[in-house]
């Protein structure tokens, strides 16, 4: 049986009628109160994406089975913050909404609202939108509050008879959530350390068999994404829990145990720079030595040369 293709939510104004709430006040925001509706239309089967932000709060989830965060049970209950941007993959289904037991709020805004504005090469630099459903960032409840707050401050504007200021108003109001937002998932990443480091000594365990593994390294270099599949965590995840608890970024990780384990075999070993360079993933060996020298000052064989 062929896959159905993903149901396609182009504007704002579809998401309300899908959902079977009032039409957003403004075609490019929305801010939508999550509770119960008196008609809610039929889920949808399959999978939708969205052609714009949505920036959710959910409270009140009720289940047998506790959320997971890689290996680990959550250890908050409620206040889970989840981000989506514009073309994303997601299930949705508009009974869920119905659920008596949730509440919270939901952010929409389409791309074309920051449009002009600084926020709008910034908004690529927040990695969280492209974590997966299950690295949300939870909440404690004196970040809540914080953010409540400045959606407080989103939505007087939103209910209000729009004026010149409004737009720059809201604009600085959605960057001071996504700034707090920000310092929240740094939060989470020290706060989980247990979980963070066991994620990072895994990634250091698969590094190590990799370079060790020669019908790995004839794959080329081990890639961020392979990496972060291996894991069972998302790249921009990856990436971030890695800036905070090392200061560099998941590829530069990459290079600093690659260049371990070129040292390791420069040191120990009488494997020429060619076949040292070929072991590790490299199809040419001027890169390496290159990626060699920028990462130690030395050359391969200045750096053998110490050995001798």
């Amino acid at each position: 049986m062929e896959k159905s293709q993903p149901y396609q939510i182009k504007t704002i104004s579809d998401f309300h009628k899908l959902l079977g709430a009032p039409a957003p006040e403004h075609p490019l925001i929305s801010m939508i109160k999550i509770k119960p509706f008196d008609q809610i239309p039929d889920g949808i089967p399959g999978n939708v994406i969205n052609g714009f932000y949505s920036i959710s709060l959910k409270r009140g989830f009720k289940s047998p089975v506790k959320f997971k965060y890689g290996q680990q049970s959550y250890d908050f209950d409620e206040g889970v913050l989840s981000f989506m941007s514009p073309g994303q993959i997601s299930g949705f289904d508009p009974q869920k909404y119905a659920s008596p037991e949730q509440s919270g709020w939901l952010l929409l805004f389409h791309p074309d609202l920051l449009w002009n504005t600084p926020l709008a090469k910034k908004i690529s630099q927040y990695g969280f939108f492209d974590y997966a459903v299950n690295e949300a960032l939870f909440l404690s409840d004196k970040e809540e509050v914080t953010l409540n707050q400045i959606i407080g401050n989103i939505s007087q504007e939103y209910h209000n008879n729009m004026d010149k200021f409004s737009h720059d108003i809201i604009i600085t109001q959605l960057e001071s959530l996504l700034n707090y937002s920000e310092r929240f998932y740094q939060r989470q990443f020290m706060t989980r350390r247990k979980t963070s480091h066991q994620i990072l000594d895994r990634l250091n365990e698969k590094l190590l068999n990799y370079f060790d593994d020669v019908n790995a390294t004839q794959n080329g270099l081990p890639a961020v994404a392979y990496l972060a599949e291996q894991l069972h965590v998302s790249p921009d995840y990856l990436s971030g829990l890695l800036k905070t608890l090392t200061g560099i970024t998941t590829q530069q990780h990459i290079h600093e145990k690659l260049i371990e384990k070129a040292k390791q075999q420069l040191s120990t070993t009488n494997l020429s720079v060619s076949e040292i360079a070929y072991q590790l993933g490299f199809e040419h060996s001027q890169s390496f030595s290159k990626l060699f020298k920028a990462k130690t000052s030395l050359s391969p064989l200045a750096f053998r040369a110490k050995f001798n």
